[in-house]
């Protein structure tokens, strides 16, 4: 089995991650989002501008691209210029993209009773502990 040679740049942002300890995962992700910056530039990112980056990220939300995304892929980028490249001026244009932050469903009265009903054999005070107290307190045992 042959190995892929690896390019000089790739090989020295392996390494920075590794003194770093990322995990595996997020040594391949960074390393996704730098090939993607490279794919869109149609040559080596080293040499990118800030005024490029803008675009690329530009480019990121204008395809439909979600904001997890987007943001991972800044990071990443910030990485690979600030530590990889030592270039952090480039990347003053990145901004993370905000997330509109899911509401939590809460329950209705009459959901919270038939919560309660399904749990047969607690007292009255322990029913009315049991929803919130593995919340408050998950260390401590029922009293």
């Amino acid at each position: 089995m042959s190995e892929k040679p690896i390019s000089p740049l790739r090989q020295r942002m392996l390494e920075d991650m590794s003194v770093r300890r990322f995990t595996l995962d997020t040594q391949r992700e960074y390393i996704r989002a730098v090939k993607r910056l490279a794919a869109f530039l149609g040559r080596s990112p080293d040499r990118a501008t800030a005024e490029e980056l803008r675009s690329f990220q530009l480019h990121l939300t204008e395809s439909g691209v979600r904001p997890p995304t987007i943001n991972a892929t800044v990071t990443a980028l910030r990485f690979f210029f600030k530590v990889t490249l030592d270039r952090p001026e480039v990347t003053r244009q990145l901004v993370f993209v905000y997330e509109p932050r899911k509401l939590p469903r809460v329950l209705s009265p009459e959901e919270v009773w038939r919560l309660l009903e399904a749990a047969p054999g607690l007292s009255t005070r322990r029913r009315s502990a049991w929803p919130t107290a593995p919340v408050c307190a998950p260390w401590r045992s029922w009293p």
